[in-house]
């Protein structure tokens, strides 16, 4: 059984860490680091309450944390995790900056430690889905590559720290990773990013919308939006290849049922209604042929398992060294490109 510490019990640390964790296998929530308040307690009676990350990490039977704090507490208490010696799960971002990240990544492996990011997008059933398509050449050579997050949040949040002017706040921070992982994953790193990260509402103190675009040799076009103004979301997905389209509404269900409070189990976990799949046409000698896709099961459950089998030394963790880096040199060259509004070439070391 690996003991497990949570560092952060707001709606990340309640809704998208604690619940998961909970209910896997070989892995048990054996404290909590919840500043005041006792909420934790009533969730999770078997988890001990402590007030800070040095009482989290007095617990010598603790050998893996989660941390789920604002972005710009993630490399302090990273790396006073691995200092003390143990396996760690961040949050998206990862860190502030891709110098924060390499040096994480140095720390982790001169330690010996799983450092790993919690991408729990890349166990969407949606994404899962899209992966498949593209394993099995449903959509023939894809052209364009279209996936947005839209919200409609016209009110700004003065209390919330993610819009307060501080590092690591901003939409771009908080939704970009998602999206610009996916991409990655996807189709691997861009040949240009022109990126364009701005305000739209009145009064925001940090950007509320994004645009990047990857360009690619092939031809290849990869968009990733985001907007705090729609009332009318863009499509989650839109791909078009060489045989046809698919377009996908709405995200995976396991965001609400967990912002609900719902136990992460059951034999209809992640799986999504068939009033939400997506949309696949096909043409065919100059015939459109229509169609809903099943939505594969999502299950965040598997982020945490494959960190379990990590450190049990059965598997790679869930998102590797390389892969971390990686994108957060890739959402520093967004901001960039977007402060210079201009394209940027694409050229990343791991050394």
């Amino acid at each position: 059984m690996i003991e497990v510490g949570l560092v952060g019990f707001g709606l990340g640390g309640r809704a998208f860490h604690a619940p998961i964790i909970h209910q896997v296998p070989g892995l048990r929530l054996a404290a909590i680091v919840q500043r005041s308040g006792n909420a934790s307690a009533q969730i999770y009676p078997e988890a001990k309450i402590v007030r800070d990350l040095e009482q989290l990490l007095a617990i010598s039977q603790i050998s893996l944390v989660a941390i789920s704090t604002p972005n710009e507490t993630h490399f302090p208490f990273a790396k006073r995790c691995l200092e003390a010696g143990r396996h760690v799960v961040l949050d998206k971002p990862f860190t502030n900056s891709l110098a924060e990240a390499r040096e994480l990544v140095a720390l982790a492996k001169k330690n010996d430690r799983i450092l790993t990011v919690y991408q729990d997008r890349r166990f969407d059933g949606d994404f899962r889905t899209v992966k498949k398509l593209f394993a099995e050449d449903t959509l023939g050579k894809v052209q364009s590559f279209k996936t947005a997050f839209d919200r409609c949040r016209p009110q700004i949040k003065k209390e919330s720290w993610k819009e307060k002017p501080a590092p690591g706040s901003g939409v771009f921070f908080d939704l970009g990773p998602h999206l610009v992982d996916q991409t990655l994953q996807l189709f691997g790193p861009p040949e240009q990013v022109l990126a364009d990260l701005r305000v739209e509402r009145e009064g925001s103190a940090t950007d509320d919308a994004f645009d990047v675009t990857f360009y690619y040799q092939d031809g290849l076009r990869a968009y990733m939006n985001a907007s705090t103004l729609r009332p009318d979301p863009r499509p989650h997905y839109r791909i078009q290849g060489s045989k046809g389209v698919y377009i996908k509404q709405g995200l995976d269900p396991q965001e609400a049922l967990l912002r609900a409070d719902h136990a992460a189990s059951g034999d209809d976990w992640g799986v999504e209604q068939e009033k939400e799949w997506g949309a696949l046409t096909l043409w065919q000698g100059g015939e459109l042929d229509s169609e809903k896709v099943p939505t594969m099961r999502g299950d965040y459950r598997d982020f945490y398992a494959q960190v379990r089998d990590a450190i049990l030394g059965k598997a790679k963790p869930p998102v590797t060294f390389e892969e971390a880096l990686q994108l957060m040199y890739t959402l520093e060259l967004c901001v960039e490109s977007s402060r210079k509004r201009a394209p940027l070439p694409w050229v990343f070391s791991a050394a």
